[in-house]
């Protein structure tokens, strides 16, 4: 039984930053590779960024530069911190175990003036 419990969207200006977090518990969190995804309005859900059990890190090109993934094991938690954001960042960002169908319930983040 798997649970993700997402923190940390909201409201945000353009060029501004958030930092989401996910916490996870009733599995072995450090040898699991872990995502974060995103989802518009009308758009199909895509990979943002990924993090493997070592620390190896992946990103979508249009995050490169902007977007941290980041995990501390021994507090269970997979981190995205987002930096410059933009309007067409915004969308549902949900936490995800790789190679599994185990996700967070999503949180919205919304760039907007």
């Amino acid at each position: 039984q798997v649970q993700l419990v997402e923190s940390g969207g909201g409201l945000v200006q353009p060029g501004g930053s958030l930092r989401l977090s996910c916490a996870a518990s009733r599995f072995t969190f450090s040898i699991v590779a872990m995502g974060w995804y995103r989802q518009a309005p009308g758009k199909q859900r895509e990979l943002v960024a990924t993090i493997t059990s070592g620390g190896r890190t992946n990103y979508r090109t249009s995050v490169k530069g902007r977007f941290i993934i980041s995990r501390d094991n021994a507090k269970n938690t997979v981190y995205l911190q987002m930096n410059s954001l933009k309007p067409e960042d915004t969308a549902v960002y949900y936490c995800h175990v790789e190679y599994t169908n185990n996700w967070g319930q999503g949180t919205q983040v919304t760039v907007s003036s």
